[in-house]
């Protein structure tokens, strides 16, 4: 196919057609077939050369031009495509001919300064005879780039819909991934992100929560989820018009896909109770939503600012006896519950009460009433036993210490002296003996402590380490940790201890250093301080510098 005995027209209708039929702009079509015919060319004078190819937007007439740039002498590289300041001078004149010169993009008028490194020399080349194969090649040029032009088109107009739920017409199934129509593009609902044993047939109906939008080369651009929490809450947001006025906020949602799940919501119009709006006149409300959720039992529970009460609310239906919350301000709760309540506060599988830690964001301890006296009688009777050995006190002073809240040596010895006068029976000197005491004893631990460190092979660069007890030390040694930079290639859930999930059960990892109180950030602070120190790390890397306002990333 010659480009000159062609209907020159039949290039623009052409652009026009693919545009239309892919919603792209015209454009974008044109400059691919300009690349396609560029690249047939190159095949005819020379893949060297810089054949470049511009289509009238009117007339639809081809031009080919071969594009030579003028570079330093000793830099020229591909002769074809460039030219030396030298040679470049004999061409170097006002337009003549089929050939132009530009400078800076724009027809060069003055040539007294002679040719600059930069200056293109454009000249006419005859157009091209598309043979059967150049033809076919031009044609998968411009294939690939409407397609990308396509695929862009589709990002740019989904982007923004991310976290929104879409309806679609289901195409295709493929391994088990749902191929979804949305209109103008496709989606990918995958198989982990269905509900349960959910099936669809081709031309299906389907709801999905739009949970990513990436640009990618090839595959699917829109990723759906019919399992993510936050369907739920859109599905709500539809069926619930105070949510979607703001009146009502949904704060917490926690599911286990297809089974159970629970939403945590508050009001801001003391008129209107955010549990009933959510139900609906005779539960028509979330009945909507349970009908979408393949039948996905509810449990919808007010939202509360006071820790204990959201979660006695998050474990219903079951009934709490008390809620012992972590002095340290960690995410660790115990839960007592009554004896014919324990069941239904685990809940079949332990589901209702992993939806309740989710919900919450704490890790919850669930224990009977009998398990909680009898472990707080063990506690009593342990710390007892400590005072009388480690005191020289007799059974009835250690149980008064203990009964007044002290639970260990550290406490007696650097109290103040006026919370020990404020038990019966302590005058001045017997509260001064007591701190003495628990000081000699901490103090003679210690010693004992360090020495059998020292004896295990802990070097001095671990014992020296600011924030390390003897006691801690100690314990490293004894699991081959002894010198700072066996300490610095610690993860911090090994030293402050943590959970890990087994079989949908959830197994305690104890950490070396987690009797001593240490918890997961005073962990990574001191593994990141030794680092610091062995120069694996750069401090200026830990935290934005001082006088510089940090970034919005910094601030994620």
């Amino acid at each position: 196919m010659a480009i000159t005995s062609a209907n020159q027209l039949e290039l623009l209708q052409t652009a026009e057609a693919v545009a239309r039929e892919k919603m792209i702009d015209p454009g974008l079509v044109i400059e691919a077939m300009e690349d396609s015919l560029a690249r047939a060319a190159k095949s005819r004078y020379g893949a060297e050369m810089d054949i470049r190819v511009s289509i009238d937007r009117k007339t639809g007439n081809a031009g080919f031009t071969r594009v030579r740039t003028v570079v330093e002498d000793e830099e020229v590289e591909n002769y074809q495509a460039q030219l030396s300041v030298a040679d470049a001078k004999p061409y170097f004149e006002p337009t003549r001919g089929q050939s132009r010169w530009l400078r800076d993009g724009a027809p060069l008028t003055d040539f007294a300064g002679g040719p600059q490194v930069g200056d293109v020399f454009e000249e006419q080349v005859p157009p091209v005879e598309l043979g059967r194969i150049a033809a076919q090649s031009a044609k998968q040029v411009i294939l690939q780039r409407v397609r990308e032009a396509e695929r862009d088109r589709q990002y740019e107009e989904f982007k923004d819909r991310a976290g929104t739920i879409i309806n679609g017409v289901v195409k295709r199934e493929e391994y088990g991934n749902i191929i979804v129509d949305v209109g103008r593009g496709e989606a990918i609902l995958r198989r982990n992100e269905k509900i349960g044993r959910e099936s669809y047939r081709p031309n299906d109906r389907i709801r999905a929560y739009v949970k990513d939008v990436r640009r990618e080369a090839r595959g699917p651009q829109i990723f759906l989820s019919r399992t993510d929490p936050q369907f739920m809450a859109e599905l709500f947001k539809m069926e619930v018009p105070e949510i979607y006025d703001g009146v009502i906020e949904i704060k917490a949602v926690a599911r286990d896909p297809g089974s159970r799940a629970k939403i945590a919501v508050i009001s801001y119009d003391n008129s209107i109770d955010p549990v009933g709006a959510c139900v609906g006149m005779r539960g028509s409300r979330v009945q909507a939503v349970v009908g979408e959720l393949q039948g996905e039992k509810i449990d919808i529970i007010p939202w509360s600012q006071d820790q204990a009460t959201f979660l006695v609310n998050a474990l219903q239906p079951a009934e709490v006896a008390k809620v012992v919350v972590d002095e340290d301000g960690g995410n660790r709760i115990e839960v007592v519950v009554p004896e014919e309540q324990l069941s239904l506060a685990i809940g079949r599988r332990g589901q209702n009460v992993r939806l309740a830690s989710q919900l919450t964001g704490l890790d919850i301890d669930i224990l009977t009433e009998e398990e909680e006296s009898k472990r707080r009688q063990a506690e009593f009777n342990s710390r007892t036993q400590l005072f009388m050995d480690a005191l020289d006190l007799d059974e009835f002073f250690a149980q008064l210490l203990v009964a007044e809240g002290f639970t260990n040596l550290e406490e007696v010895a650097y109290v103040e002296l006026d919370e020990l006068l404020s038990i019966d029976g302590v005058d001045e000197g017997t509260a001064a003996e007591l701190q003495a005491r628990a000081r000699d004893h901490m103090e003679a631990a210690s010693r004992a402590a360090l020495e059998k460190a020292r004896e295990l092979g802990a070097e001095d660069s671990l014992i020296a380490f600011e924030g390390l007890t003897s006691q801690m030390v100690e314990a490293l040694a004894k699991d081959g940790v002894k010198t700072l930079e066996d300490f610095a290639t610690c993860a911090d859930w090994e030293l402050a201890g943590g959970w890990t999930t087994q079989d949908g059960q959830r197994v305690k990892d104890d950490g070396l250093l987690e009797p001593f109180g240490i918890s997961l950030e005073q962990a990574q602070d001191m593994v990141m301080t030794a680092r610091v120190m062995l120069g694996w790390v750069d401090p200026d890397e830990l935290h934005p510098v001082a006088d510089e306002p940090a970034t919005e990333e910094a601030g994620v």
